[in-house]
């Protein structure tokens, strides 16, 4: 029984693209293709029914991929306006020199107004409380507080109710230092194949937006696209449509892939660390929840759900090594993993892809019993950012800063 198998290639091993970008040198790292920010930008825009324009949601990290970045290559590809969810958020692209506009999509404390005008922070509001604060803080700051008011059409979070919506808008048009920039809602089952409650969600905010015409009152940019509804429901595409998971190359739902052309974002890649050759039965992991099936080559590799690689998809999920899949032998561990590679020829620093364009990320995410948003935004802090355009790095970023 040999008790290592003989190094060789990582690269060309792993199925790394020799003609790309260097593979770090990190045990494992996110690449983030700029180019596919880019390319998925201008489909989506292609899709847009006029007038609408794009907001990119860049909240969580930009779904982990890099919110300073991604919001860049975004804007140059003509995203109107940003999408946060959070003030920190929000502050971080502006101190990163990001100009174009950005809207904090979810609550706000009112402590935090004038912190929000100060760095010229749209505000979504729905309660008179945060509006009086704005007001407030407007005043203090001597520069005008944008809000769009968040109806509740069905979602069941944060909003005003449809029968308020025209009360509340009145009042807060008479706050002093206040701009009604828009009026918005957000669907709850638009990437669902039955569109019977979104599209009951959609009479109801274009009864409320009738209503508002009716009595005069001020809505600046409507919308209430997210990317399912921008692929499912172009009715709905109105002034705004707001990009999240499409942006990073990933349908909102199966049905709906092949609607725009999108390219993935984000491959997750990790080193192999160790490599051995077990006899059948040999116990694997926590819990020897796997045990070997015959004699066969078990690699581990130095990732796991300390950098976001979720535990669930232990025993189920796999991982492409060596151009094939493999399956994960046993649990998925803090820092690392183990794969069952059978007889495939391994050696440590082969390159593993845990996601990207051989292995989607919808796969991954079916295997760990989520959904592909929480597995893109759950990669850790820890795990290098490397940026690339067109073949080429453009940047990093680890948890040491950012190197150019």
């Amino acid at each position: 029984m040999r008790a290592s198998v003989p190094s060789r290639d990582p690269e060309a091993a792993s199925g790394v693209d020799p003609s790309g970008p260097t593979p770090p040198t990190h045990r494992a790292w996110a690449e983030i293709d700029l180019g596919a920010v880019r390319d998925n930008m201008r489909a989506l825009r292609a899709a847009l029914r006029a007038p609408a324009r794009m907001m990119a949601v860049v909240k969580a990290d930009a779904y982990g991929h890099g919110a300073c970045e991604v919001a860049r290559a975004a804007v140059e590809a003509g995203a109107a306006s940003l999408g946060v969810a959070t003030m920190e958020e929000g502050q971080e692209l502006r101190r990163a020199g990001v100009r174009a506009p950005i809207l904090l999509l979810g609550y706000t404390s009112p402590e935090d107004a004038e912190t929000a005008v100060a760095h010229d922070l749209s505000v979504t509001v729905f309660q008179r409380e945060m509006a009086h604060a704005l007001s407030a803080a407007a005043s203090r700051v001597g520069r005008s507080a944008s809000v769009h008011v968040k109806i509740d059409t069905g979602m069941g979070r944060i909003g005003v109710s449809p029968a308020d919506a025209a009360a509340l808008i009145r009042d807060i048009s008479a706050y002093g230092g206040i701009l009604v920039e828009g009026v918005c809602t957000h669907f709850a089952t638009a990437d669902e194949p039955d569109l019977a409650a979104a599209r009951r969600q959609w009479e109801i905010f274009l009864s409320v937006l009738r209503d508002l015409e009716a009595q005069r009152l001020p809505c600046g940019t409507r919308h209430a696209a997210n990317s399912a509804a921008l692929l499912a429901l172009p009715e709905a595409h109105l002034d705004l449509v707001r990009v999240g998971l499409a942006l990073y190359g990933i349908p909102p739902a199966r049905h709906l892939a092949g609607k725009v052309p999108l390219r993935p974002v984000m491959r997750f890649l990790a080193r192999v660390g160790h490599v051995k050759r077990v006899a059948a039965g040999t116990p694997i992991g926590y819990g020897h929840a796997y045990r070997a099936p015959r004699e066969t080559t078990i690699a581990t590799v130095a990732v796991g759900y300390g950098d976001g690689y979720p535990r669930l998809a232990g025993g189920t999920g796999t991982v492409v090594l060596g151009g094939s899949r493999v399956g994960i032998a046993g649990r998925v561990s803090m820092d690392q993993c183990t794969v069952d590679a059978a007889d495939l020829p391994v050696s440590v620093g082969d390159v593993a892809e845990l996601w990207g364009e051989t292995l989607p990320v919808t796969d991954v995410a079916e295997a760990a019993q989520t959904i592909p948003y929480e597995v893109l935004a759950g990669v850790s802090r820890r795990v290098p950012r490397v940026f690339v355009r067109d073949g080429r790095v453009v940047g990093a970023r680890t948890l040491l800063g950012d190197a150019s």
